[in-house]
């Protein structure tokens, strides 16, 4: 009777010391999985933290770029306003000076008044100059008109132009007009001038020689 005691206390023995081991076994790889768990929600936090650091990054990177390239943007077109401003001032002398020699000037203002005199699909065209023009075509009126294409006449204004130099040739009616005056030479050409200077961004690599002499 005490071996069977014995021999199902060593048997109880035994099977709870597998049942221990097997519950530390169990309980070893379901820490390993809680510790790898926890490591991968660790990890992943870092990530998104990571991502997150970076995006914000990134947006403040491209705040500071987009910041960078309306400051030079608005430099850029202060530079090609005041490069447009200054090779308008060149053209404006360089008119000035063509008109001091009164012949070449007029032979250029006649020229242009019978182009579009010739040009103009109407008989009766009026011609506007600035007052001094006015003065000078008035005394060479019936000389310059013997000279218009067949079947045109043409009336000097009365009323002066406010124009540095040039003419308004149109119709009697007004409907078709012919701007050769110098500022609207000048307005024709000012897109011109602009694309130069934002290619070359150098008023000197625009020639000016021609503009208003060819």
């Amino acid at each position: 009777m005490g071996n069977q005691v014995d021999e199902l206390e060593r048997a109880i023995l035994a099977r709870a010391e597998r049942l221990a081991t097997e519950f530390r076994d169990r309980a070893g790889r379901s820490r390993d999985s809680i510790l790898r768990e926890a490591a991968e929600r660790l990890r992943l936090r870092e990530s998104r933290e990571e991502s997150t650091a970076k995006a914000l990054a990134e947006r403040s990177f491209r705040q500071q770029v987009q910041a960078s390239e309306l400051k030079l943007q608005t430099h850029l077109d202060q530079v090609r306003w005041d490069l447009v401003q200054e090779v308008e001032q060149m053209l404006t002398e360089r008119m000035r000076t063509f008109m001091s020699d009164a012949p070449s000037y007029q032979a250029w203002l006649e020229r242009l008044m019978l182009e579009a005199v010739a040009l103009i699909e109407a008989p009766e065209l009026t011609i506007a100059v600035n007052a001094a023009d006015q003065r000078q075509l008035a005394e060479r009126w019936e000389e310059l008109t013997a000279a218009l294409p067949e079947g045109k006449t043409a009336t000097l204004a009365t009323n002066a132009l406010d124009t540095l130099g040039g003419a308004l040739i149109a119709s009697a009616d007004e409907r078709i007009r012919v701007d050769q005056t110098f500022e609207g030479r000048l307005a024709r050409l000012r897109p011109r001038i602009q694309q130069t200077i934002l290619e070359r961004l150098l008023p000197g690599g625009f020639e000016t020689g021609s503009l208003f002499t060819g």
